[in-house]
Order: structure tokens, then C-alpha cells, then sequence
């Protein structure tokens, strides 16, 4: 019975030693394995066994991207500035072996190396310079930390100022010379608008002149349009008049040949004639001047008239 309890205990401690080192490695994680005092190996994400007494974890990393606030740096600029800035940088363990052998306290070596690194580079930069090139400070600090860091295992992804403090006066004369700024922005955008409104005003005038001056054309074309109609209408009135006067005269005459009328008859048949010819829609009638001598022209028509008569009635009796 002593035997058989012995080795029932003997399995048990078995068993526990068996149950205790064995190790799950979760994932993004790595397990640094060192035996009897040196390194062994670097176990990945899965189920591992380590020999009991002679192996053992040193160190567990992970391969996670971590993030890291620094407090506030003093650095001086180019032109005598002190201010404060403090940064932000976000850096991944890629090699577990380097991060656990390669530095004592890689976060603090870190710290240190960024804070040399930004007085480096900002004594190198005038005031204006540092509050306006916050990407290429960025860009330079991450270039010299990953080239740093590599030899621990570390890669630094990014690299950001988080806040730069100049001191209070300079602070109080930046907020001056911004508010100068704003101020003669606001002059210029006032006489900007003031121009345009301007050049609008004597558009619109421009415009306005331009179209009284189209519509004054447009009716001068008309009034001398309605003159020349006018004038045309009047013209065919006379032409139209002076028809009439011909042909009664001619009528007359052809009558006075015919029936012998006496001078009289002949007055009488010219002014029918002008009322004839005044009858019409014309507005004005013109009397020429050979109808001036009507009554005379009718008086020689009756004698010429008179002579053939007596010629014929000669004629008559010598036969």
C-alpha cells in the first residue's frame, strides 16, 4: 500500500510538472525561451513545452503596435526661442530577441533618443519655420529613430508633434500679429468688394447709356422710315392729281371738238376737273404751272375749233 501511494504521488507531481510547462502563446504575441541562463528560442503563437528547471520565459513581447506620449521637451530655435514640444510616436516590436537582449529599457532609450533628436533638428530652424513645418520635423525624427531603434528589435511607423508652446510673450505677439493679419485681410476684402460694386454701378450704367442710345436709333430709323413713307404717299398723291388734271383736259378737249362749247362751258369743265382730281385721298394738290393758263388754253381750243369749222364750210361752198 506505502508502495502504491508513493507512486500515485510520483504521477501526480508528474503530471503538475507536465501541466506547468506547458505554454499557449496568444495571438500577436511572441515568448523569448532561454535555457539554463542563454537564450534558446523565440516561441510563436501556438502550444509549446519547456523542459522543467532548465528552460523558462524570460520575457513575453507583443508584436502589437504600441503607442507612446512623451512629456514635453525644452529646445531652443535658430533665432533664440525656447519652447516647449512634446510627441507622440507609434512603434511595433519586430524582433523579440533584439527587444529583450538588445537595450535595457527600450522606453526610455527611446524618450532620450527623441529628445536630442528634436533639439537636433529644431535648433536648426528659425521660429516661423517650426510652427509651419510640423510634416518634414515629422518625417525627419521618424527616419533617425527607425534607424536607431533597429538594432532593438523596434520600427518606429510614426513620429507627431502633439503640441509646440512658444513662450507667453511670443504667444501674445503671434496672437497681435494674427489679429494685424486678419485685420488687413478684412481692409482688402473690403475695398475688393467695394471695387466690384463699383465696376458693377458704372457696368450698369454702360449698359444703360448703350440701350438708350439703341432704342433712340431704333427710333430715328422709324421716324425716318414714316418721312420717307410719307414723302412716298404724298408723291403718288401729286403723281396721281396731275393724272387726272391731264386726262380731264384731254376729256375737255375731245368734248369742245366735238360740241363747239363756248368759253364758259370750258371754265365750268376745268374746275370739274380740279375737283375731280381733289376728290382723292391725297392731302395736298400741286397745280402745274401750264394749268395756270387753263382758261386761256380752253379760249385758244374754242378759236382753233372756230377756224376749222370755217375752213370746212368754205371748203363746202367753193365746191
Amino acid at each position: 500500500m506505502l508502495g502504491a501511494f508513493v507512486g500515485i504521488v510520483i504521477l501526480v507531481i508528474i503530471l503538475l510538472l507536465l501541466v506547468t510547462n506547458i505554454r499557449i502563446v496568444p495571438q500577436a504575441h511572441a515568448f523569448v525561451l532561454e535555457r539554463l541562463g542563454g537564450y534558446k528560442e523565440t516561441w510563436s503563437v501556438g502550444l509549446h513545452f519547456k523542459v522543467p528547471i532548465l528552460d523558462r520565459v524570460a520575457r513575453k513581447v507583443s508584436l502589437k503596435e504600441q503607442v507612446v506620449d512623451f512629456d514635453p521637451q525644452a529646445v531652443i530655435t535658430k533665432d533664440n526661442v525656447t519652447m516647449q514640444i512634446d510627441t507622440v510616436i507609434f512603434y511595433q516590436i519586430t524582433d523579440p530577441k533584439k527587444f529583450a537582449y538588445g537595450v535595457e529599457n527600450p522606453i526610455l532609450a527611446i524618450d532620450n533618443l527623441t529628445a536630442t533628436t528634436l533639439r537636433n533638428i529644431i535648433g536648426d530652424l528659425e521660429l516661423d519655420e517650426t510652427l509651419t513645418s510640423r510634416e518634414t520635423i515629422n518625417t525627419k525624427m521618424r527616419t533617425i529613430l527607425d534607424t536607431a531603434t533597429d538594432e532593438w528589435g523596434i520600427k518606429v511607423n510614426r513620429v507627431e508633434l502633439r503640441n509646440i508652446m512658444p513662450p507667453k510673450a511670443i504667444q501674445d505677439a503671434m496672437e497681435k500679429q494674427m489679429k494685424a493679419e486678419r485685420e488687413r485681410r478684412e481692409a482688402i476684402l473690403r475695398a475688393e468688394g467695394e471695387k466690384k460694386s463699383t465696376i458693377l454701378v458704372a457696368e450698369g450704367e454702360k449698359q444703360s447709356v448703350i440701350l438708350e442710345a439703341e432704342a433712340e436709333k431704333q427710333a430715328a430709323i422709324l421716324r425716318a422710315e414714316a418721312e420717307k413713307e410719307k414723302r412716298i404717299r404724298e408723291a403718288e398723291g401729286q403723281a396721281q392729281a396731275i393724272r387726272t388734271v391731264q386726262q380731264a383736259n384731254a376729256d375737255g378737249i375731245e368734248y369742245i371738238k366735238k360740241a363747239g362749247a363756248d368759253n364758259a362751258v370750258l371754265t365750268m369743265k376745268s374746275l370739274e376737273a380740279f375737283v375731280k382730281a381733289a376728290d382723292g385721298k391725297a392731302t395736298k394738290i400741286i397745280i402745274p404751272s401750264e394749268v395756270q393758263g387753263i382758261a386761256g388754253l380752253t379760249k385758244t381750243i374754242a378759236e382753233v375749233a372756230r377756224l376749222d369749222e370755217t375752213a370746212e364750210i368754205e371748203t363746202e361752198a367753193t365746191k
